[in-house]
């Protein structure tokens, strides 16, 4: 099933190599064929967050969200939600992309699992389930 990655997922990515969400970004953005689907209001929160990442150079915020933007298909939003408003803009960017998923480590948003028809699931649960091995098939039934 597809996910919307949230804006969270792209800056750890950028900033925190080797952690769930890092991974998770790889996965998905490294699929050949179509692109993922994403919204400016989220692509607005990751740029927001670089930038305000100590260790992140700021003459690099650019070339790192042309990347971004170069790798995600861009879907307009409606509405703007308000920048701080995590829940609505990550509901609003999931159903404007047509995805019932949202894969979001931020912390307002831990114990959330779903919001108006749309869940929330984390990078770390993602994964798991991303290399979990489907269960074998029923044991057909035998004829005596």
């Amino acid at each position: 099933m597809d996910s919307l990655l949230g804006p969270d997922l792209f800056v750890n990515a950028s900033v925190a190599a080797g952690t769930p969400p890092e991974h998770v970004v790889r996965r998905v953005l490294g699929k050949p064929g179509k692109k993922p689907k994403t919204t400016d209001w989220v692509l607005d929160r990751v740029q927001a967050m670089l930038a305000a990442v100590p260790g992140f150079k700021q003459e690099a915020v650019e070339p790192q969200m042309k990347l971004i933007r170069d790798l995600v298909e861009i879907v307009p939003l409606k509405s703007q939600p308000a920048a701080d408003a995590w829940e609505k803009g990550l509901v609003a960017s999931a159903k404007a992309t047509g995805l019932k998923r949202v894969i979001t480590d931020h912390p307002d948003l831990a114990d959330k699992t779903e919001s108006d028809g749309v869940l929330f699931i984390s990078s770390e649960a993602w994964l798991v389930e991303q290399t979990t091995p489907p269960p074998p098939p029923p044991m057909a039934k035998k004829k005596s």
